[in-house]
């Protein structure tokens, strides 16, 4: 199974932030590919300094959605997340986007997150790491086409993971 993660930083030292989290979540599995590193401004209305984001592909097996989002708290808790305000500063932040084609609603998760077409600092960066052709399991929609009805402008590159 494909499982897509996208990871944020905007404490401390950012790209060492998103690179640890990498080496985490090797342990989920094998990294198939990264994106880029792009920064962008905080989304949600909270001030504060801007982010790093990426996304990566793992390929892991066996693993289930509510498993997955423990690993997952687990490992921001490892590297020093702080629980705050909603949509605050964070030292590390790591995101489920999706798991193949599977659709999974809980109170805990959803697959795929339920906000991956709002935020071009997802998008643009998930653009580089789904395969050719790849479609939203629920809208049916591609990346081109999400970031196509944001309307809103690009992200700036500034490295690799």
């Amino acid at each position: 199974m494909n499982i897509y993660f996208s990871l944020g930083s905007n404490l401390g030292n950012r790209l060492g932030n998103l690179r640890e989290a990498l080496e985490k979540l090797r342990t989920l599995g094998r990294v198939v590919k990264c994106s880029s590193v792009y920064e962008t401004p905080a989304w949600g209305g909270v001030p504060q300094p801007d982010y790093l984001n990426a996304c990566v592909r793992v390929e892991g097996e066996g693993l289930e959605a509510l498993g997955l989002l423990r690993s997952v708290k687990g490992i921001e808790r490892e590297l020093g997340r702080v629980e705050s305000v909603r949509w605050g500063a964070r030292k590390i932040d790591v995101d489920i986007l999706l798991m193949d084609e599977e659709v999974y609603h809980s109170e805990e998760l959803d697959v795929p997150h339920v906000r991956i077409a709002e935020r071009m600092f997802v998008l643009v960066p998930l653009w580089e790491v789904v395969p050719e052709g790849w479609r939203h399991p629920v809208s049916g929609r591609s990346v081109g086409e999400m970031i196509s009805e944001l309307g809103e402008e690009w992200p700036v590159r500034v490295g690799e993971l």
